[in-house]
C-alpha cells in the first residue's frame, strides 16, 4: 500500500511546494500532471499483470515460471516506459491548443518534459514492485518509495526555491526532483531484491534473460486490458482537470487540491486491491474457489470501513486541507481557491466508498485473470456514462467545478456496481464448476 502511495506522494510534495509560489503555478502543475497521469496510469496498470502471474506460480511452487515472468516483465516494462515517455514528449505541444490559460500553459510546458522522462524509471520500478508484491514481499517497494520520497523533498526544496546556491527553478525544479527520485527508486529496489534471501536467486538470472513468447503473451494479454481499465478511470479524472481549466485558473487550482487528496486515499484502496489480487491469485493457484470468494469479501468489507473513515476526515477537514497547498497571504485568488476546494472535498467524501469498492473489484477480477470484460465496464462507466454528466454539469450549469465532481461520482458509482457484480458472478461460476 505504501509503495503505491509513494507515487502519489511525489505529486503531493510537488503540489504542496509549488503551491507556495501561487495559484497559477499550482494550476500549471495540475495541467502538466494531467498529461503525465494518463501515460503513468497506463504503465502502472499494465505492470499489474505481473502480480497475479507471480502469485499463481508462487502458490504452485513453479520456480522457473516465476523467474520467466520476472525477466520478461522487466523487458516489456522497460520498452513500455520508453514508448510512454516518447509519446508524452511528442504530443505535449497539444497543450497550447486546449483553451487553457496562457500563463498556466507556459509554466506547465517545461515541467512536462522532465516528468515525462521519469516515466522510464517509474515503469521499470513497477516491474520489480509487482514481482515482489506477487511474492507477498510488499515491504521491498515500501522501503524504496519512502527513501525516494525523502530524496524528492530535499531536491525540491533546493531547486524549487533556489537554496544552497542553486538557481530558483520553480516548476522545472519540481520536475527534476521527480526524475531523480524515480531513478533512485529503481536503484534502491534492485539493491534490496539482490540481497533478499527469497529474491536474490531470481535477480541472478536477469543477466541470462531467456525470452519466453508464451510468458510475454500472458503478460500482454493481462496487461493491456488492465492498463486500459486504469487509463479510462484516470483519463476520466484528467478530463475534469481540462474542464476546470476552461472554467478558470482558480477552479483548476482548487480541482487539483481535491484531486491530489482523493488520489492519496485512492492509492490506499489500490494498495488493498493489489493485496486482493495476490490473495485471490493464490487461491486460484490452489484451486480453492470457495475460499477465494471469502478472501474477496473480506477485502470488500475492509475497504468500505477504511473509506468511511476517509470520508469523515474529508468532511471534518474540508476547510483545513486546502491551506496545505497554498500560501497564507489572504489574496482574493487564494481565498476563492480555498472556498472552491472546500466544497469539492465534500463531494470527494461522498464518493470514497464507491471508489474503494470499484478498485477492490478490479483487483479481485485481476486475481482470477478476468480483465477484458472489466475494461469494457470501465469504459462504459467512465467515458460513456460519467463523462457527459461531468461536462454538462461543469460547463453548462452554475455548479461548475462541483458539477465536475458530481460527474465523477456518477461514473464511480456505476463502475463499483457492475465490476462487483461481474466478480461475484465469475466466482460463483468457478465454485460450481469445481
Amino acid at each position: 500500500m505504501v509503495g503505491l502511495i509513494g507515487h502519489t506522494l511525489v505529486q503531493f510534495v510537488d503540489n504542496a511546494m509549488v503551491g507556495r509560489l501561487g495559484t497559477a503555478e499550482l494550476a500549471a502543475i495540475s495541467l502538466g500532471n494531467s498529461f503525465i497521469f494518463l501515460a503513468m496510469s497506463f504503465g502502472i496498470g499494465f505492470s499489474t499483470a505481473i502480480t497475479p502471474l507471480i502469485s499463481e506460480s508462487d502458490a504452485k511452487k513453479d520456480y522457473q515460471k516465476t523467474k520467466d515472468v520476472l525477466l520478461n516483465g522487466i523487458l516489456i516494462c522497460t520498452i513500455l516506459g520508453i514508448i510512454l515517455s516518447l509519446a508524452v514528449l511528442i504530443f505535449k505541444p497539444i497543450i497550447f491548443h486546449m483553451g487553457q490559460p496562457e500563463d498556466v500553459v507556459n509554466l506547465a510546458f517545461p515541467y512536462i518534459t522532465w516528468v515525462a522522462i521519469s516515466l522510464v524509471p517509474l515503469v521499470i520500478f513497477q516491474s520489480f514492485k509487482q514481482f515482489s508484491d506477487g511474492l507477498s514481499l510488499t515491504k521491498i517497494s515500501m522501503i524504496s518509495t519512502i527513501i525516494a520520497n525523502i530524496i524528492n523533498v530535499i531536491i525540491n526544496y533546493i531547486l524549487i526555491y533556489g537554496k544552497l546556491g542553486f538557481p530558483k527553478l520553480e516548476l522545472v525544479g519540481a520536475g527534476i526532483g521527480t526524475l531523480v527520485s524515480r531513478i533512485s527508486m529503481v536503484i534502491i529496489i534492485i539493491i534490496i531484491i539482490k540481497n533478499n534471501k527469497k529474491t536474490k536467486n531470481f535477480f541472478r538470472s536477469i543477466c541470462s534473460l531467456n525470452f519466453s513468447k508464451s510468458i510475454s503473451k500472458n503478460i500482454l494479454n493481462l496487461g493491456y486490458p488492465s492498463a486500459l481499465q486504469m487509463m479510462f478511470e484516470v483519463g476520466f479524472f484528467i478530463a475534469g482537470v481540462w474542464v476546470c481549466g476552461l472554467i478558470g485558473t482558480n477552479y483548476q487550482a482548487a480541482n487539483q487540491i481535491a484531486l491530489n487528496l482523493s488520489t492519496m486515499t485512492f492509492m490506499v484502496a489500490l494498495g488493498l486491491s493489489v493485496a486482493a489480487t495476490i490473495r485471490v491469485g493464490n487461491q486460484k493457484g490452489y484451486k480453492d474457489y470457495l475460499n477465494l470468494k471469502r478472501v474477496a469479501i473480506s477485502f470488500f468489507l475492509l475497504v468500505v470501513i477504511i473509506e468511511i473513515v476517509f470520508a469523515i476526515i474529508f468532511i471534518l477537514g474540508s476547510e483545513f486541507f486546502p491551506w496545505l497547498y497554498l500560501s497564507n497571504d489572504n489574496s482574493p485568488g487564494i481565498i476563492e481557491t480555498v472556498e472552491i476546494a472546500s466544497k469539492l472535498l465534500i463531494v470527494v467524501a461522498v464518493f470514497q466508498v464507491f471508489d474503494g469498492i470499484q478498485v477492490i473489484a478490479q483487483g479481485c477480477l485481476r486475481g482470477i485473470q478476468d480483465v477484458k470484460i472489466p475494461s469494457l465496464i470501465c469504459f462504459f462507466s467512465y467515458i460513456i456514462f460519467g463523462l457527459p454528466v461531468m461536462v454538462y454539469l461543469g460547463l453548462y450549469t452554475e455548479l461548475k467545478a462541483i458539477g465536475v465532481w458530481i460527474g465523477f461520482l456518477f461514473g464511480l458509482t456505476a463502475s463499483s456496481f457492475f465490476l462487483s457484480f461481474r466478480f461475484f458472478m465469475k466466482s460463483d461460476q468457478l465454485i460450481k464448476l469445481k
